[in-house]
């Protein structure tokens, strides 16, 4: 009796099928972005030397476009704080109350139920047995009326 290996060993082909892309594509692309990477240094630092004042106005319109953006984070910074200050204060002010509310009206049913099972429950419990208790013994003591006939 032998036992086989749950696992086979797979040929490269059948590991390159199952994983979706060849090796190669991944070091292609990888060089082909390394290239461009290169040309953009090269065309940056060939554009400051020849063309400096063109540079320095895209460089000012670049600084303007962050400095806006910037400030469209401080306002919206504001607006977040803002929101989270009307969050704090509706927990407080809204929320906090009820839940107390809530706890209060939990107490009194606990007390209610409380009550009603001391003063209610419990006496009709025992009344109840009481006149089972009764039944019972007279039932014992006279036997049933209608079962009176022997069998």
């Amino acid at each position: 009796m032998t036992v086989e290996a749950p696992f086979r060993k797979e040929s490269m082909q059948e590991t390159q099928k199952r994983r979706g892309v060849p090796t190669g594509y991944i070091i292609a692309g990888a060089l082909v972005a390394l290239i461009l990477f290169a040309l953009l240094i090269w065309f940056i630092l060939w554009a400051a030397s020849n063309h400096a004042p063109t540079i320095e106005a895209i460089r000012d319109i670049f600084l303007i476009a962050l400095a806006l953006e910037s400030c469209l984070f401080g306002v919206i910074l504001v607006i977040m704080l803002v929101m989270l200050v009307r969050l704090v204060n509706m927990l407080e002010f809204e929320i906090k109350p009820i839940l107390e509310k809530t706890n209060e009206t939990v107490g009194m049913v606990r007390g209610t139920t409380t009550f009603v099972g001391d003063n209610v429950v419990k006496p009709v419990t025992k009344a109840t047995a009481y006149i089972v208790g009764v039944r019972a013994g007279l039932k014992t003591l006279f036997g049933d009326p209608k079962r009176n006939l022997p069998d």
